[in-house]
């Protein structure tokens, strides 16, 4: 489907925000060591095209866990009642959203969950992360032969003729660069950042760039040239994305990434 506002270079999501749809997976909530949801019948809603939550059925919530709070609003999708969840010794206020009605067709009698006040999300049997996955994005990681290098100035941090690029919908391209094809010496891991993705997994490194003829012995002048996080690695990323695992990828925002002489 052509869309005015699509990128030139890669397909945009294809949902919009407020499309609904049913989860055709077991979904399941876990806070203080309890389930506090089961449910093959949850819907995903997008509160903004580029990926959904899940609402859960509330016949399929621990009654238990749900605090009512008193407190009721009218939103873009319908009436909210918000409650909290207590669960042994968690507490978590506001941490749940019940839809009392709404304007969306299977959304009302669902509740919606703050996704940072769980302790844990499944899948079927596997933990998810950050957010749920969008059954509308394929990710795919495919080997190349396409020549990627990248600078920071007139400075090369990595040039190589073996990248994997990994395509996902509504996203630009990255390119992943062997890690023998970097210029270490301008590169220094970054040990405070890490960040995590529901189709990649979780980062185990993120590297900071350092201009040609600076040191870190030179006080705050090596301060002012280093850039930092400009590029990250998944030493051990999902089986969707294997072939990624010990390759980095750079932020072409932060310094310039060239595929075949062409900037990214």
């Amino acid at each position: 489907m052509s869309r005015p506002d699509a990128p030139t270079t890669y397909p945009p999501a294809a949902a919009r925000t407020d499309d609904v749809a049913p989860v055709p997976r077991r979904i399941r909530g876990r806070l203080g060591g309890r389930t506090i949801f089961d449910t093959t019948r949850a819907r995903y809603v997008w509160e903004w095209s580029h990926y959904p939550q899940y609402y859960v059925p509330r016949d399929d919530v621990d009654p238990e866990v749900l605090v009512d709070e008193g407190v009721r609003h009218r939103g873009r999708r319908g009436t909210v009642q918000v409650h909290g969840l207590q669960v042994g010794g968690h507490h978590r206020p506001g941490a749940a959203q019940v839809i009392v009605d709404s304007t969306l067709e299977g959304v009302a009698d669902t509740v919606r969950f703050d996704w940072g006040a769980l302790d844990a999300w499944y899948e079927e049997d596997e933990e998810v992360f950050v957010h749920p996955r969008n059954p509308y994005v394929r990710v795919d990681a495919v080997r190349s032969s396409r020549h990627v290098q990248v600078r920071l100035g007139d400075l090369v941090l990595g040039e190589s003729f073996s990248p994997v690029l990994v395509f996902e919908t509504g996203l630009p391209t990255r390119y992943y660069l062997p890690a023998a094809d970097l210029r270490h010496e301008y590169l220094t891991r970054s040990t405070d950042t890490e960040t995590a993705c529901p189709y990649k997994g979780t980062t185990s490194y993120y590297l900071s760039a350092r201009r040609a003829g600076t040191s870190e012995a030179a006080g705050d002048a090596a301060d002012n040239s280093v850039v930092p996080d400009v590029a990250w690695c998944y030493s051990f990323p999902t089986a969707a994305v294997a072939p990624i695992a010990g390759l980095v990828a750079f932020f072409p925002d932060k310094v310039d990434v060239l595929v075949d002489g062409q900037k990214v």
